[in-house]
């Protein structure tokens, strides 16, 4: 689990700087400003999951075999595509409904940070 953590992170955050070029470059001349603070909200909360999901995946090393460690890191993936992801599909196709999504991925964000919290306050200290 750790692995797909710290790969699913990195690959999420090279995401983030494609997708932020890309609304700085192709979408700034076709939307409107308050639209294209949408899609940047989208790639900063994401950037931030990415480092949290890198974050994670370290501790998991750390903590070996913690649930609550493994169900923080996929909450946290969970969050993403459901935060940012309902915010880029939002901003570019105009579709209000779609809004409704975006509480649900931040309360995976806060049940993920929760979760890391309370898996590292519950371990037996470090593994090898």
């Amino acid at each position: 689990m750790t692995r797909f953590l710290l790969i699913t992170g990195a690959l999420s955050a090279a995401l983030c700087v494609a997708l932020g070029a890309f609304a700085a470059h192709a979408l700034k001349s076709r939307m409107p400003p308050e639209t294209l603070a949408v899609f940047q909200t989208g790639v900063q909360y994401q950037f931030y999951h990415s480092l949290g999901l890198i974050l994670v995946g370290i501790v998991a090393q750390r903590y070996q075999g913690s649930i609550l460690l493994s169900v923080a890191g996929l909450l946290m993936a969970v969050g993403i595509l459901l935060f940012s992801g309902s915010l880029y599909a939002l901003s570019t196709t105009g579709i209000r409904s779609l809004g409704i999504i975006t509480p649900i991925g931040g309360v995976a964000f806060i049940g993920a940070w929760l979760l890391l919290a309370l898996g590292v306050w519950r371990s037996n200290g470090v593994k090898p």
